[in-house]
C-alpha cells in the first residue's frame, strides 16, 4: 500500500466552479491538494489556452471550434456566461511552483508550445520537472514532446487497455499511466507498478470509489470532488 497518494483536482475543482477556469482552479487549490490536471488546446493565434472540448458550444457563449478562433476571440467568450478562458501561462501563474500540474494535451499540435513553456517556467520561473505531467490520449502528440525534451515526465491516458498503455509507455519512456477508474483492478495496478510506471486514475467522485482506488494502491487520484480525497 503506498503512504502518499497524489490528490489532483480534475480541471481544477469542477463539481464546484465551471471547468478548466481559473477560478475553479484556485477553488481546488483551497482544498489543500497535490495540484491539478487541465486541458489544453492550440487556438487560432498559436497560443495554449485551458479548455476541454474541441468545440466551444457546451461551455461558452460562442460556437465553433475552439482551435479555429484568435486568443482575442476567446477572451471575449464567457464560460457558463461568467468566466474567462484562460491560457496555460495564467493558470501556471496561478498556481505557482508549489504545486503540480498534469497538463492534458487534449488538441492537435500542442507538444510544441507545451514545451516551450514547461521549459520557460523551469529556467526563469523557479519550477523544476517535478512540478510538471504532460499526459495525451493522442500518441502523437506524446512521441512529439518525447523528442523535443527528454526531461518532461509523460503520462499515457486510457479508457481502453491498461497492458496496451503500458507497451505504448515504452516507446515514450512516460512515468506514469493514466487509466479510467472503471479499468483499474487490483492486479493491473501491481502490474503496472512492477513495470515501473505510476497509476494516476481519473475521474474519481464518489467516497466508495476512492476509497477502492486507495485499497487498489495507486500513486494518484484525480476528482472533480477534491476535498473528499
Amino acid at each position: 500500500m503506498n503512504i502518499k497518494i497524489l490528490k489532483m483536482g480534475h480541471r481544477g475543482a469542477m463539481a464546484y466552479v465551471a471547468e478548466n477556469t481559473l477560478e475553479s482552479i484556485q477553488k481546488a487549490l483551497a482544498f489543500g491538494i497535490d495540484g491539478v490536471e487541465i486541458d489544453v488546446h492550440a487556438c487560432a493565434t498559436g497560443e495554449l489556452v485551458v479548455f476541454h472540448d474541441f468545440t466551444l458550444d457546451r461551455m461558452t457563449n460562442g460556437t465553433g471550434e475552439i482551435g479555429k478562433r484568435s486568443l482575442y476571440e476567446l477572451k471575449q467568450l464567457r464560460v457558463e456566461g461568467m468566466f474567462q478562458i484562460p491560457t496555460l501561462t495564467e493558470v501556471l501563474d496561478l498556481v505557482g511552483s508549489k504545486y503540480l500540474v498534469n497538463i492534458e494535451l487534449k488538441g492537435k499540435h500542442t507538444a510544441s508550445k507545451a514545451c516551450h513553456i514547461i521549459k520557460y517556467y523551469i529556467e526563469t520561473k523557479g519550477w523544476s520537472y517535478n512540478n510538471f505531467i504532460v499526459s495525451s490520449f493522442q500518441h502523437h502528440e506524446l512521441e512529439d514532446v518525447f523528442k523535443m525534451n527528454k526531461d518532461i515526465s509523460l503520462g499515457v491516458l486510457t479508457k481502453a487497455n491498461v497492458a496496451e498503455a503500458i507497451e505504448f509507455a515504452k516507446t515514450v519512456k512516460a512515468v506514469s499511466i493514466h487509466p479510467n477508474f472503471a479499468l483499474i483492478t487490483r492486479d493491473n495496478v501491481k502490474f503496472a507498478q512492477a513495470k515501473g510506471y505510476k497509476v494516476i486514475t481519473w475521474t474519481v467522485n464518489d467516497e466508495e470509489t476512492i476509497k477502492r482506488m486507495k485499497d487498489y494502491g495507486v500513486d494518484g487520484i484525480i476528482s472533480d470532488n477534491p476535498e473528499k480525497l
